[in-house]
């Protein structure tokens, strides 16, 4: 059970020297894409809370501080103080409450402020820069405080001087250890986790809470995730767009409107849907081009969307073979008007060459209502095997970046092309099992909630698979 009060859950200050990518390691650790990340140093002038909330409930809190500015002006100012060790921390309090309206060490006091209010320390260092002396100021006004304290060896650029570093920082704190907030995963979250629960003996209880809760919220954001994904493929496939017109038949230019409304319409769902799963992430500031994050010039129904995502023509031949024949319109609509079977060529022969002609093609545009006297277009549910593959390619690998993307990443992102994800996730056995719900989706008619339940989990299993690798 989660700590009854909210004033009770663990609370730590992530502190160190300017640009050490401490906004980064909360942003990170926080799952919050609002803190404020920059390169100038000195960005953060003032503390922040960032709780992380699971259900209402805050399972622990980060507080983004300043870094230290005049750290051995404060050192020397505490050792002018000859007291014992259990006496130290009051004279930190001191220096609060005699420094605090001096600009000057706005900083150093913004930073003690949460410590001395019973926050655990975080220290950030940047591996990737040589050991100095100059750090061993603020360490020791930290071991000043008297609270229960870690660090954080983060790397910024590619040098790595961690040795040196872990040996210096094993004299002053508890736990060392290595993060890196730009690639964080799951497992690496959670051991940050188990490492603050042994800073002190009170917090081992909440924050082993903390974790449980942790683990279950991923796996909520997965559920979530997956019954989007299901949504979209289910109303993708199972869409009518209708357009009426007035003339005895529809014009050609009638005929091209209603197929591009068919498809801006699609095209909605699905950018619908990555948005619905940046949410369920909490990436709700993505720096993106477009107000939908897009697939660069990789469009839905692009030659390129197909050859990326989608079934190539042998795997479709296989999937029209396997699902029987096409029929009627659809048939003249596959070939495109040509005769190029005769005689009695059907069942699984017809299905297999049909899918196969069909690469592109979409649906049939329908004329209808003539005995009503209000003659409409029609156009969909979708007839295409493939168009299911590609929707359903690009919302998995929407969904397992977004999933993968650390909240700490401030630069533009641009889903790109890969050519070889598909086999990570589409098997042949995989492909016979979604064909037939793809089947029932498209065949216009309504699908039970326990079908879709279905589709659901197969596409946790593949979220599961892909995230968990």
């Amino acid at each position: 059970m989660l700590l009854t009060h909210e004033d009770k859950h663990p609370k730590f200050a992530v502190v160190g020297h300017p640009n050490k990518g401490k906004s980064s390691i909360v942003s990170a650790l926080a799952m919050d894409d609002t803190v404020q990340i920059s390169d100038t140093p000195g960005t953060t002038h003032k503390q922040r809370s960032f709780p992380l909330r699971v259900d209402g409930k805050v399972l622990y809190e980060l507080i983004d501080t300043p870094g230290f500015q005049r750290a051995r002006q404060v050192l020397a100012w505490l050792e002018s103080h000859d007291v014992s060790a259990d006496k130290k921390h009051e004279v930190v309090q001191a220096f609060i409450h005699e420094h605090q309206d001096e600009p000057r060490f706005n900083d150093e006091i913004e930073l003690l402020k949460p410590i001395m209010d019973g926050a655990g320390i975080i220290y950030v260092v940047d591996a990737s820069k040589p050991y100095g002396e100059e750090y061993e100021a603020e360490m020791e006004i930290l071991r000043w405080t008297g609270q229960p304290s870690m660090a954080l060896i983060n790397h910024i650029d590619e040098a790595d001087y961690t040795a040196d570093w872990k040996r210096a920082l094993e004299h002053y704190f508890k736990m060392v250890r290595t993060f890196n907030p730009m690639q964080t995963d799951v497992a690496q979250h959670i051991s940050i986790l188990e490492s603050m629960a042994q800073l002190k003996e009170e917090w081992i209880v909440p924050v082993k809470a903390s974790i449980r809760h942790f683990e279950q919220y991923q796996r909520q954001m997965l559920v979530q995730s997956s019954r989007a994904i299901t949504k979209l493929i289910y109303d993708a496939l199972h869409h009518v767009e209708t357009l009426t017109f007035k003339g005895e038949d529809a014009t050609e230019d009638e005929k091209t409107d209603i197929a591009q409304k068919y498809k801006e319409k699609l095209r909605l769902y699905e950018t619908h849907t990555q948005a619905r799963v940046e949410n369920i992430w909490n990436h709700n500031h993505l720096s993106k081009e477009e107000a939908m994050l897009s697939f660069d010039t990789l469009d839905l129904f692009s030659k390129e969307a197909a050859s990326v995502f989608g079934l190539t023509r042998k795997e479709l031949m296989i999937t029209g073979a396997t699902s029987g024949a096409v029929t009627g319109a659809g048939i003249d609509l596959l070939f495109l008007g040509h005769t190029l079977f005769l005689g009695g060529v059907v069942g699984a022969a017809v299905g297999g060459v049909g899918a196969y002609f069909g690469f592109e093609e979409l649906s049939e545009v329908k004329v209808l209502g003539k005995t009503l006297g209000k003659k409409y277009l029609q156009m969909g549910p979708m007839e295409n095997r493939n168009f299911p593959y590609i929707l359903l390619g690009r919302a998995i690998y929407h969904a397992t970046t977004i999933a993968s993307l650390s909240h700490a990443k401030r630069e533009e992102l641009t889903l790109t092309m890969d050519s070889s994800f598909k086999d990570k996730w589409l098997d042949e056995e995989t492909r016979k099992t979604l064909e037939g719900y793809h089947k029932r989706f498209r065949s216009g008619d309504v699908v039970e909630a326990e079908v879709l339940a279905e589709y659901e989990e197969v596409v946790m299993g593949i979220l599961e698979g892909l995230i968990g690798s």
